[in-house]
């Protein structure tokens, strides 16, 4: 069994004041024609337009600009849409690969890319084991960048590394960036695949790494994520009631941080909304729903439903009628069996 304390090293724990935070101001809710799907944020946008066109320029620089600000959580973010375009159109990659081979940012998004591509093999162990070299060098490129560790941590689940070999990557991943939260997802991940069904195990590792975290670090909706798992899961132990609301108002009080209809936040508030409902807490899921606006995101939507959109959508009508009418629809109950946690933090 991994030890999440070699996962997680001890920090020191200073108590902390809880600030009141300022409501979002809100918008009306959307009609359901005008709700979107995984939109880009306005940075994003322009550098996935300009790559359909065959330009890889706006998204070198994007991505440049997040590496020099030493913007991480956004610099994961934006990689990880990226490969995701490249797989259908690579094109643009392709020219920027060959254009500057030894480039830290287009190094990221092919090691990603790669990645992905391997994953849904049969030979995904075999495959991912031939790309250390790329992954290397995405590594090498900014020894400041946690994003190809995040990326090697995935890797190294998916190849089936050892538990040694995969803490000497997270002490690393932690040393560059000790809160960053795709790093805590992907050992979430890996602890999730190690422990299958002992979901007490990854909410602790969640609510360790979120309290010495700071309060506006991502880090804070890591909880939700573990209680996400565990909701949609249903094997294993059970984990109490009372720490799966815990988890939900860690990552209500982090939504409140973000400014209402906020494409940058729209995959906490659909996950977060997700786990209130499944919470039977309407009211406060509805609040999400309202701060989310018009921005829907595949996760964790299509973890229930080949067609997301329409899951959110059912929900959110499942959610307002709940609260207009007083009435409780159907509780969600855990799923039995072992397929659905694997998909659930799967890659």
């Amino acid at each position: 069994m991994v030890d999440t304390m070699a996962l997680l090293p001890p920090f020191i724990r200073a108590s902390r004041m809880t600030r009141t935070l300022a409501r979002p101001a809100v918008a009306p809710a959307p009609a359901d024609d005008e709700v979107l799907l995984d939109a880009p944020d306005g940075r994003l946008g322009p550098a996935l337009v300009a790559a359909g066109r065959g330009a890889y320029e706006p998204a070198a620089e994007l991505l440049a600009v997040t590496r020099k600000r030493a913007e991480w959580e956004e610099r994961d973010r934006y990689a990880t849409r990226l490969a995701a375009f490249a797989r259908s159109r690579p094109e643009w990659l392709d020219r920027w690969r060959a254009a500057t081979p030894h480039d830290p940012d287009s190094l990221v998004v092919a090691a990603q890319l790669a990645v992905d591509r391997a994953w849904g093999s049969p030979a995904r162990a075999e495959l991912l084991r031939e790309l250390s070299p790329l992954i290397t060098a995405a590594a090498q490129g900014d020894h400041r960048d946690p994003v190809p560790w995040r990326i090697a941590l995935d890797h190294a689940r998916g190849a089936r590394a050892g538990h040694r070999y995969f803490e000497e990557l997270w002490e690393a991943a932690v040393r560059r960036a000790p809160h960053h939260f795709g790093c805590h997802v992907a050992a979430l991940r890996y602890l999730a695949s190690a422990w299958h069904g002992s979901h007490r195990e990854c909410m602790n590792f969640a609510d360790r790494a979120a309290q010495d975290a700071p309060e506006d670090a991502l880090v804070q909706a890591l909880p939700a994520l573990a209680a996400f798992s565990y909701l949609s899961d249903g094997c294993g132990p059970g984990v109490p009631r009372e720490r799966l609301d815990a988890a939900a108002d860690r990552a209500i009080v982090l939504s409140a941080r973000f400014p209402a209809a906020d494409p940058w936040s729209a995959e906490l508030r659909n996950l977060l909304t997700y786990v209130l409902a499944r919470l039977n807490r309407w009211t406060d899921a509805l609040e999400q729903l309202r701060l989310t606006g018009p921005y829907a995101t595949s996760f964790p939507w299509d973890w229930e439903s080949d067609d997301a959109l329409t899951r959110f959508l059912t929900v959110q009508e499942e959610v307002r009628d709940a609260v207009a009418h007083g009435l409780t629809p159907a509780p969600w109950h855990p799923r039995s069996g072992h397929g659905g946690h694997a998909r659930a933090l799967g890659h």
